[in-house]
């Protein structure tokens, strides 16, 4: 299929889904627990899961291309995030990948039918940026693991049906070694999930806590202790669709920027003429060309079926950086409004800005703080010393 018919196809279904999906939640954010399931529900019912998967196992087996086309039209759409991105974009990569064929036929099919959400348990209150220092541990009884340890930052743990966590089964080992790969049932005894309130209002992080929970040994993927291996595979997919919609949202926040600047006066004259802001703007737009050059430099890697290297490490720096730079100067504009905050029923218009600059205070620090992805880009892309 060419990918401009693949992307009308596209376009026409989310266009219907996004307007269906508002008539029946009249009122409701988009970032409503209910709205967000509901659409990814549909989503999945029309086929829209599992691009690149293979048709043996469910999915369309779609080439790259297309894949990056559909989460381009997604991010125009003014569709909600998916609450099962985990399971779809990590988890069934994963599975495919490293899975036995019990796993697969056991949990591929939910996470198709998107009637199993997944959350990812790695990081640790104790371990920072440095995952392979984890501590919950797992410890052989007979058929099973006992697990206790605690981990944090969980999103969406507390309506997760599953988790799939590291924990370390060796504890004689170097750090990296002695880790395993399971797959837990979130229903299962002695898991108590703690929401984490966020600065934003939201609530999508967790701790949780792990307190002798039993696990079958079959639920562990790959061989014991060795997790990591499978845990930086797991790290690598989706990497290069992972930013196109990103790249999308940055692209229409500086032209809706741009707009604020031009209705914004300041002493009579709009602010799209003061020096200052116009270099900020030029710095965005130039960040964005940048991005979009690597962009596309790791599509096409991707296409040519190379496995995803360090590079990754500076377009997700870029990318955090200069998002924020962005949402930072779109508070400047607004001005002391911007302390009204997002909740603010007079600041409609600006509302958006206010939420994104909160959340993206995150964004040098999810996937590797950018103090880690410095050290990646120079000891790996650069070969600078250790």
């Amino acid at each position: 299929m060419e990918v401009e018919t693949f992307r009308r196809e596209a376009r026409a279904w989310l266009t219907d889904a996004v307007a269906a999906l508002r008539e029946d939640f009249p009122g409701r954010p988009l970032t409503d627990m209910a709205l967000r399931r509901t659409f990814e529900d549909r989503l999945c019912a029309a086929g829209w899961s599992g691009l690149g998967w293979p048709e043996a196992e469910g999915g369309r087996g779609l080439p790259i291309e297309l894949i990056a086309a559909f989460h381009e039209e997604y991010a125009r759409s003014g569709a909600p995030k998916g609450v099962n991105i985990i399971g779809h974009g990590i988890l069934g990569p994963t599975l495919l990948l490293s899975g036995s064929e019990e796993q697969k036929r056991r949990f591929l099919p939910g996470i198709l039918a998107n009637t199993e959400i997944w959350c990812q348990g790695y990081s640790e209150p104790d371990a920072g940026s440095d995952l392979a220092a984890l501590r919950t541990r797992a410890e052989r009884d007979g058929a099973e693991y006992v697990v206790t340890g605690q981990k944090i930052w969980t999103s969406f743990a507390h309506i997760a049906d599953w988790c799939f966590l590291l924990v370390r089964t060796d504890a004689s080992a170097p750090k990296h070694k002695g880790i395993s790969f399971l797959l837990v049932d979130m229903k299962a005894p002695g898991i108590t999930v703690r929401p984490i309130r966020q600065m934003d209002g939201q609530q999508e992080f967790n701790e949780v806590f792990f307190d002798g929970v039993r696990v079958p040994l079959a639920n562990r993927v790959g061989e014991e202790n060795a997790g990591w291996g499978i845990a930086m595979a797991a790290a690598s997919f989706e990497r290069a669709t992972y930013f196109i919609p990103r790249l999308v949202q940055m692209e229409e926040e500086l032209r809706d920027l741009v707009a604020l600047c031009r209705e914004t006066l300041r002493d009579g004259r709009p602010l799209s003429d003061d020096p200052l802001v116009r270099d900020g703007l030029a710095r965005s737009f130039l960040d964005m060309q940048a991005l979009k050059l690597h962009a596309r430099s790791m599509l096409a890697a991707a296409a040519r079926h190379e496995q995803p290297g360090p590079e990754g490490s500076f377009i997700k720096l870029l990318w955090s950086e200069s998002h924020q730079r962005l949402l930072d100067l779109a508070l400047a504009v607004i001005g002391p409004e911007a302390a009204l905050g997002p909740d603010e029923p007079s600041a409609r218009r600006r509302r958006h800005w206010q939420h994104d600059h909160l959340w993206s205070r995150a964004e040098t620090i999810l996937a590797g703080t950018s103090e880690i992805q410095r050290n990646v880009v120079g000891e790996r892309v650069l070969g600078l010393p250790r």
